[in-house]
């Protein structure tokens, strides 16, 4: 398994409420800014982010657009459905890794984005 499908299973799990493979990943010292919030985030606050948006929302497709040993850079979108319509995001998040492990990661989010599954070859049921 790559890293960045790694990193996919690990958080598609977390996101159902198990975080053993994202725990198995991440290095101990790992901290990332939270460039919407302002903050400094650990392990621990980033799961409980991904458990309440775990509730109302379905990750789709992840691409890849750069991987190697010590950094990964990625295309991830999103579903939410919290106001009872469709709400879709894409991401760009990179992560980078000390002694095989996760040790810094950001994030760029575009929300109310358009449905990136349009004219795609995959769709969201897919991935719910």
């Amino acid at each position: 398994m790559t890293k960045a499908e790694e990193y996919d299973k690990a958080w598609r799990m977390g996101f159902n409420g198990d975080f053993s493979l994202v725990d198995k990943i991440y290095h101990a010292d790992y901290l990332a800014y939270d460039y919407r919030a302002g903050v400094e985030v650990n392990l621990e606050m980033d799961k409980v982010v991904i458990a309440t948006l775990g509730e109302n929302a379905t990750q789709g497709k992840m691409r890849v657009i750069f991987e190697d040993s010590k950094f990964l850079c990625m295309e991830r979108t999103f579903k939410s459905m919290r106001t009872g319509e469709p709400v879709f995001s894409i991401g760009i998040f990179t992560v980078t890794y000390l002694d095989g492990l996760i040790i810094t990661a950001e994030s760029a989010i575009e929300n109310d984005a358009q449905d990136p599954s349009e004219g795609q070859d995959w769709n969201w049921e897919d991935y719910e």
